[in-house]
């Protein structure tokens, strides 16, 4: 599946780091690690509750902590492009809140720059995924920064690479009043960025029913838990509000007990637009390609499925009419091959742009 050509909408930039990148990081710094980023790898967590997102934020918490400057940053989006780019993404919608490394790097507009520097430059390696970025907002803090960060992003508004082309709500959505954000959606929405909030994972439809009404979404991190209220799934579909659904942490968090009980089938038969995320590879040790791999172990999609969920990613996606083009033809050309073609293809692609 690393080729079968697909979008990747729903990455955290800490989240994307190696775990050996994390632990380098960590020794240059004379930084401690939690035991389960060293030897434990990848961690376990117990429960979707207080003390299992707890012990998440802790972990995410120390590794962002490793980040001390330029170089670092420019480390992790580089590297998360390319490790993209080897399995299969063509277009790499990469989430950041740049108040994390502001203290660094001289504020927070430095800090998205050099991302989106940074962006723009691996994005001219073949071997490498296309990278546009999500400016996230926290819901830990005061809807007033969630409001700067907004107009920082409408500021670096743009298409293609090295742009932001969306702007999004992160973090435990059981903290905070969703409603608050909603003039920073608006500030998002007059630059003509992507409104990409998460909702749907550790709260049920009620928080997917608040979250629509408001930041009117373009997309929804998660949003499984649609499915928890038909009224609201149908909500979700009929205003064609993509789902970026991400298997791998739903099950790592407790959200639900295995990878055959997250809803996929039936967000895809109710009619939702899916595309697949990895999340935080870091934190929960799977990336995009493995959640593909859910799909067809866990839910029985065959490789015409795999093939119209990779063109529901670019469908999702803000990339340039150019790469999504190139994209769907490439991804038309994986579904025609013989399966046997396929069966061991371990070894990502070098694309055309």
């Amino acid at each position: 599946m690393t080729t079968l050509p697909k979008a990747h909408l729903h990455l955290h930039f800490t989240g994307s780091m190696r775990v050996g990148t994390v632990r380098e990081l960590a020794d240059e710094h004379g930084l401690r690690l939690p035991a389960s980023l060293r030897g434990d790898y990848p961690p376990r967590f117990a429960a979707a509750d207080e003390r299992g997102w707890f012990r998440f934020q802790r972990l995410y918490d120390a590794a962002r902590a490793c980040v001390r400057g330029e170089a670092d940053m420019r480390r992790i989006v580089r590297e998360a492009a390319l490790d993209d780019g080897a399995e299969g993404s063509r277009w790499l919608e990469i989430q950041v809140d740049p108040t994390s490394y502001a203290p660094f790097v001289g504020g927070i507009t430095p800090a998205l720059e050099i991302v989106l520097d940074e962006a723009a430059a691996v994005s001219a390696l073949p071997e490498a995924a296309s990278v546009a970025v999500v400016v996230a907002a926290s819901r830990m803090r005061h809807p007033l920064e969630a409001r700067t960060l907004a107009r920082l992003a409408a500021r670096h508004a743009g298409e293609g690479a090295g742009t932001v082309v969306g702007f999004g709500l992160s973090n435990d959505e059981r903290r905070g009043d969703t409603a608050e954000f909603g003039t920073a959606f608006r500030i998002a929405h007059r630059a003509g960025l992507a409104s990409v909030p998460h909702a749907g994972e550790l709260l049920g439809a009620p928080a997917v029913a608040a979250t629509l009404d408001a930041t009117a979404p373009d997309r929804l991190g998660h949003g499984v838990r649609s499915v928890e209220d038909p009224r609201v799934l149908e909500r979700v579909v009929g205003a064609g509000v993509a789902l970026e659904v991400c298997p791998g942490s739903n099950v790592a968090l407790g959200v639900y007990d295995d990878a055959a009980s997250v809803p996929l089938r039936r967000l895809l038969d109710a009619g939702a637009t899916v595309a697949l995320g990895a999340d935080d590879p870091l934190i929960f040790g799977s990336r995009l390609v493995d959640q593909y791999a859910i799909a067809r172990d866990a839910h029985g999609i065959d490789d015409a499925g795999l093939a119209a969920l990779a063109r529901s990613s670019f469908a999702a996606s803000r990339a340039p009419e150019e790469v999504r083009a190139s994209a769907l033809a490439a991804i038309d050309a994986w579904a025609g091959d013989p399966a046997p073609a396929r069966a061991d293809d371990t070894k990502g692609p070098h694309h055309p742009r």
